[in-house]
């Protein structure tokens, strides 16, 4: 009797899945030594209601700590608002991290506290560390930002398990796709020249010309201007490529701006504070001129974190004068406290500061 061959049967899976609702939220502290001043041990301040996983809740922030034991430090609480209205014996399974931010909103990992997993209920409505940071640690730290400062809180709330059939064959085969390497590889098109079609004459450091050779196509498609330029016809060198003179602008700003055409970033900062400074002004101005917004953005962005007592009339000067409203922002923000008000009003500079709007504003503010 022939035997009979059956296939196999195709292998199935199936898992237990937690479902989980997650989200988080950035609260700022601003004027912290008035809260620190005002605010006495064991009181807190209350945050307004934010929603994340699904629920609605608030933070407690007591500048002074929660009790005597953690007088010296900041204590943090965070508040269900479902568990302290219910009237049934609901529970909500939740897990929370509370993440101190640096002055550019990056988090700290050595500044992260960890709740675990715990159940909020209508007896347990609130939640967190009583010593999250020491006042003087925080005050030492350059996180204390013109009297402010910033944490993030990553929630998760855990749900019911379920059941679920996986679909397709398991154990199947995928393709891992890298990044994009598009940025390395124009970045090297620039670095090697090859396939130029147009050179700049630039002034360099020491004040001898320098020749950058650059690819029309490229510079056409990033700038407007660029792209009626070299599109509508320049004068040709001897080879058949074209060469274009610059004279107000400086070799090394002139490199950094084909380099964020080419790569869509900005080159790393080097040099002193107020040579990076400098450097991000000279690129505003190029990008003024190319009608380049997103780089002039990017350069606002950079400015910003070199605000300071020393520099900051110096900034709101140029951002009226170059229309750079995000920085004319962030320097009036930094002003807003009376403690930098007052350092950068003993400056020189801030004598000589020319915008009769923003005067107003913070007189405005120092008044009331």
């Amino acid at each position: 009797m022939p035997m009979t061959m059956t296939a196999d049967e195709p292998t199935t899976a199936s898992a237990i899945v937690a479902g989980v609702k997650t989200g988080h939220h950035v609260l700022r502290i601003d004027g912290y030594s008035r809260t620190k001043n005002v605010v006495p041990n064991g009181q807190f301040i209350t945050s307004r209601s934010f929603r994340a996983a699904g629920h609605s809740w608030h933070v407690f922030y007591y500048p002074n700590g929660f009790d005597d034991e953690s007088i010296e430090y900041i204590s943090l609480y965070l508040l269900l608002e479902d568990a302290a209205t219910a009237t049934t014996a609901t529970t909500t399974t939740v897990q929370f991290t509370v993440t101190l931010l640096d002055k550019d909103g990056r988090q700290v990992p050595s500044q992260k506290a960890n709740s675990g997993v715990f159940t909020y209920s209508s007896e347990i409505q609130k939640y967190g560390f009583t010593q999250f940071i020491s006042r003087d640690e925080l005050e030492q730290s350059e996180h204390l930002d013109g009297d402010r400062f910033a944490l993030r809180f990553d929630i998760t709330v855990v749900g019911k398990f379920r059941a679920e059939e996986i679909a397709g064959p398991v154990g199947a085969p995928y393709v891992a796709v890298p990044p994009s390497d598009m940025r390395r590889h124009f970045g090297d098109l620039l670095a090697s020249g090859d396939g130029a079609d147009v050179e700049f004459r630039v002034r360099g450091a020491g004040g001898e010309e320098e020749t950058v050779a650059a690819h029309r196509v490229v510079l056409a498609a990033r700038s407007p201007v660029f792209k009626a330029e070299l599109l509508a016809g320049v004068p040709a060198k001897d080879g058949g490529g074209a060469v274009i003179q610059i004279d107000d602008m400086d070799a090394e700003v002139f490199r950094s701006l084909l380099h964020y055409m080419y790569t869509d970033s900005l080159p790393p900062e080097k040099g002193t504070t107020r040579e990076e400074a400098a450097m991000a002004q000279n690129m505003i101005v190029a990008a003024d001129r190319y009608s380049m917004e997103t780089l002039k953005l990017m350069c606002e962005d950079r400015l910003r974190k070199h605000i300071g007592a020393s520099s900051v009339a110096t900034m709101l000067t140029f951002a009226d004068r170059h229309h750079c409203h995000g920085l004319r922002a962030a320097c009036t923000e930094f002003l807003s406290s009376p403690t930098n008000l007052k350092a950068a009003m003993a400056t020189d500079g801030f004598g000589q500061l020319s915008c009769p709007t923003v005067l107003k504003e913070l007189m405005a503010k120092a008044l009331f």
